[in-house]
């Protein structure tokens, strides 16, 4: 029995005035006994209706909407979100390290669409600096257009491999440190320090030849993410990046010494001065001293032409936690100019991937993960008795093996390093993606409910039910909580346990063999859960399957 129990005031016979309350309290349909016991006054709801009108919610398979409509949602301040994620380097490969903002951005914009918010979905791809001087000098000595044609990203991933030459000796570096090696390389290296720095220039002068080819540069990386992204089911509203923001970064540090914000240092850099006090011990540096902007200067020309162009009520930007302090001095230098909005402009930080490495070796590509997670769940459905006919193997690996990649990461809190476990991420029992997806195909087996009128239950069962209908039917809480503080945990661990719950109850509420009426009520549990499992993970970024 449910009982809601209501606390007497603590003055006076707290018993007597209980056993008052209770007696002159009536019954009715929906609470069938009160009683008072210990001055506690306790309510037993009836338990027949108090099911049905649980079951009542609970639609057909793939009710996208199931659980949306909730009360708690009323007090959301629903507007547009500009949800900023990704945002890798062109001219580099997709390297494995973005793979946590990509995904966690993607988790934050399905989450908030799915509430009712106006979404845009921005990638802002670090498209400028004295890096592409360096590789376009490279190019120039080393690279080959036809090689550029027929394989851009890795032709170019060569180019600047072949920068950080010493001596005749090749460094096979990380392509994280590419551009560092290429920065020291050019320190050593005159000559090429020279041409870096003249074809920069020429970029920054709009000369057509180098324009030309940082534009192909440009072009040809995100036609290559694109197909990294379709592979992880995300797509972008907005392809924007630094070389966007050129001429306003210049407007802004105009606005800056207008507002009598901009400081010049002992270096001769313009620094904005952040401190308390005002005697210049915390600064940020927003001008070199020969004049040319930096990365935090176009990020503040950037959020303000977002401001205007879209007219974002909230703006969130997904980067790891060696960022957190490059965003708080970007919203303080927003808010000192007089843009309040920026108060409601947020940074979700996120902490490293430890130990990522396929069967090669360590990891450099974010492709190569993805091939390892499809062969890998490939392999072990290949050796499961229990693995059905597919029309497409592969992709259904993929998807699975993407499922499982997302859960690993988001059981967590986001800003904890966590380290990357192969084995343990592709079982098929315990806390896992692969778990997911294989509750999800055995739900989907089931037929679909025939009947929208719930009668009599088998009473020796029905306390189970009761328990799973509750948990099922917090899935609006959950949801809720997720909004609150943009962590994936919150979902992950509630879809996990839920696939736990029904584990158990496909042993405890058989649908074979049941009365037609507790069977379709079992049926509507069952078609219920599944809407809640696959809408939580198309949520989470996960693409639901039907068969593995």
């Amino acid at each position: 029995m449910l009982r809601t129990n209501g606390l007497l005031p603590s003055s006076g016979d707290i018993k007597l005035q209980a056993e008052n309350l209770a007696a002159q309290l009536k019954p009715d349909s929906l609470v069938e006994d009160i009683s008072a016991d210990h001055g506690v006054v306790s309510f037993t709801v009836n338990r027949k209706l108090f099911v049905q009108k649980m079951l009542e919610p609970f639609g057909k398979q793939g009710d996208e909407k199931f659980g949306l409509n909730s009360e708690l949602f009323n007090n959301l301040k629903r507007g547009t979100t500009l949800v900023e994620y990704s945002s890798p380097n062109i001219a580099k490969k997709f390297h494995a390290g973005h793979l946590r903002s990509t995904i966690i951005g993607n988790f934050i914009a399905n989450l908030k669409q799915s509430l009712g918010y106006n979404v845009i979905r921005m990638n802002y791809l670090g498209d400028w600096g004295m890096q592409f001087g360096l590789l376009g000098a490279g190019f120039g000595q080393f690279g080959c257009q036809e090689r550029l044609k027929q394989n851009p990203l890795q032709h170019l991933f060569e180019v600047s491999l072949h920068i950080c030459v010493k001596t005749d000796e090749l460094f096979y570096v990380c392509v994280l440190q590419v551009y560092v090696q290429m920065n020291k390389e050019a320190e050593h290296n005159e000559n090429l320090k020279h041409a870096a720095q003249d074809f920069f220039r020429q970029l920054e002068q709009q000369e057509c030849q180098a324009v030309s080819l940082w534009q192909q540069f440009r072009e040809i990386t995100v036609n290559e993410y694109q197909q990294v992204y379709k592979r992880l089911g995300i797509h972008f509203d907005i392809y924007s990046g630094e070389s966007c923001h050129l001429d306003q970064a210049q407007k802004v540090v105009q606005q800056l010494q207008s507002q009598g914000l901009l400081k010049t240092s002992e270096r001769g850099t313009g620094v904005v001065d952040l401190s308390p006090d005002g005697d210049m011990s915390s600064v940020c540096t927003v001008l070199r001293s020969n004049g040319t902007t930096l990365y935090i200067t176009r990020d503040l020309a950037a959020a303000i032409d977002r401001k205007l162009t879209y007219h974002f009520d909230e703006m969130i930007y997904v980067t790891d936690k060696s960022q957190s302090n490059h965003f708080q001095q970007l919203f303080q230098i927003l808010l000192a100019m007089g843009h309040s909005w920026a108060e409601r402009c947020q940074h979700v930080p996120f902490g490293l991937v430890q130990g990522m490495k396929t069967r090669t070796g360590e990891v450099v590509f974010l492709e190569d993960v993805l091939d390892e997670a499809r062969a890998r769940m490939l392999d072990n459905m290949s050796q499961s008795k229990t693995t059905k006919e597919m029309d497409d193997p592969e992709d259904t690996a993929e998807k699975v093996g993407i499922s499982a990649l997302i859960v690993q990461d988001f059981k967590g809190p986001l800003q904890s390093d966590y380290k990357f476990d192969w084995d343990r991420m592709l079982q098929a029992q315990g806390d896992t993606g692969v778990f997911l997806q294989y509750t999800h195909t055995r739900l989907c087996s089931y037929p679909l409910i025939i009947s929208h009128v719930v009668s009599i239950f088998a009473p020796h069962s029905e306390k189970r039910k009761k328990k799973d209908l509750r948990f099922v039917c917090s899935y609006d809480e959950v949801l809720y909580q997720s909004a609150q503080d943009l962590q994936p945990k919150h979902l992950v661990n509630f879809l996990l346990k839920l696939c736990h719950l029904i584990a158990f109850a496909h042993r405890q509420l058989p649908v074979k063999g049941s009365p037609q009426d507790v069977a379709q009520a079992r049926l509507r549990l069952f078609n219920g859960a599944c809407s809640v499992l696959a809408n939580g993970m198309r949520i989470l970024g996960i693409t639901p399957v039907d068969k593995m």
